[in-house]
């Protein structure tokens, strides 16, 4: 039998071919540490510079603004435990949302512990944060506000450009987690006006393992590791050569085809949607309905458990109830729970998000399987 129709890609997304022909030579052929003076390590130096150079193109950024980290959970921790740790003396309030991945929870869970104040802003019944409630909680001593750009699991997009200017009014930094969005939509950290931005390659088509932090120049932070002084001394560590090659050729390729790619995923995200609500009387939209990812569909199946409409339906559609970082807890979200959505509703939630890869005939046989799997 062949292979599912991978409906994932907020999970995360194939290297792309040509970023696979970008990233081997320097597995095998240019296989020189970048700190190293001879030959080898100059062509790694400068194939990371490149890099930093194709990344920072295409959010708008300088090169010299850009940091690269193994992650995204990498790039988040050391967003906001680094400006923690350079402004602890004047500032001890962070605020945040509801909805934040892990791995921007966890790192303020670790500062309140810390003796830190951390204000978690709600969001409405379509996640989305209020600016008015961010400046309301906003204090004196606010040292960072962290929102994210788009959420992981029903792709709602944040004003982060609001957000921003109330943040700056305080005094305080901005920092979102952009690992859903850059790739998938446009994104200028001028317009958005944050000073720190996370960044994930494998959300589109970089390798695992590799992701980056934009830290505007002049911003305060300070190493969450110790060790040598790579990456502006603010992440120690030999470089990654190979994922860094592939993130900046994946940035290089988004660049290219942002506008095809975004319009490419919105019409099989629609049509897929168009398919189940047409055969699922009481299908529900989870988010907004139109300030969100244009690959993210989650919807729920009335009087279905969404975890067991995905077994029933697995040989034919591979998707998820929600995070990939929760694909194992019995839980209902709790992005849907901070979303005020009844149990039984939550319970039928199913994530489908779409890529670059995905046909026309990928939706409407997943959309079949779906609707077989419901009843």
């Amino acid at each position: 039998m062949p292979d599912p129709i991978y409906l994932d890609y907020n999970a995360t997304t194939p290297v792309d071919p040509l970023v696979l022909e970008a990233l081997l030579p320097f597995l095998q052929t240019h296989y020189g540490n970048a700190s190293s003076a001879h030959v080898y390590g100059r062509r790694a130096h400068e194939a990371i510079e490149q890099a930093r150079t194709q990344m920072g193109a295409l959010i708008g950024a300088t090169s010299s603004e850009i940091v690269f980290t193994g992650c995204a959970t990498e790039a988040n921790n050391l967003a906001i435990l680094g400006v923690a740790r350079a402004l602890r003396e004047k500032r001890r309030h962070v605020v945040t949302s509801t909805i934040e991945h892990p791995a921007v929870q966890q790192p303020c869970k670790r500062l309140e512990a810390d003796g830190w104040t951390v204000t978690r802003v709600r969001v409405d019944d379509t996640g989305r944060v209020d600016p008015d409630d961010v400046a309301r909680a906003l204090r004196d001593d606010t040292a960072l506000v962290s929102i994210m750009h788009a959420n992981n699991e029903i792709g709602t997009l944040q004003d982060i450009a609001a957000i921003a200017r109330l943040a700056h009014a305080r005094g305080a930094l901005m920092h979102t987690d952009a690992a859903q969005s850059v790739g998938k939509i446009a994104v200028s950290v001028d317009a958005l006006g944050v000073d720190l931005l996370t960044i994930a390659g494998h959300k589109f088509y970089a390798p695992k393992g590799i992701g980056a932090l934009y830290v505007r120049t002049g911003t305060s932070i300070a190493p969450a590791l110790t060790g040598a002084d790579h990456e502006r001394g603010l992440r120690p560590g030999t470089e990654n050569v190979a994922g860094i090659v592939a993130l900046g050729a994946a940035a290089q390729l988004a660049r290219t085809r942002l506008p095809a790619v975004t319009a490419r995923m919105q019409a099989s995200r629609d049509a897929l949607h168009r398919m189940l609500a047409d055969s699922i009387e009481g299908l529900t939209l989870n988010g907004h309905a139109q300030h969100r990812l244009p690959n993210t569909l989650n919807v729920s199946f009335p009087g279905v458990d969404g975890r067991a409409l995905l077994h029933r339906a697995e040989a034919v559609v591979a998707a998820s109830v929600g995070s990939a970082c929760h694909a194992e807890s019995e839980e209902v979200s709790g992005v849907l729970a901070a979303l005020g959505i009844p149990y039984d509703r939550a319970r039928g939630a199913v994530r489908l998000s779409t890529g670059w890869p995905t046909t026309e005939a990928d939706v409407a046989r997943a959309a079949q399987a779906l609707v077989q799997a419901s009843r």
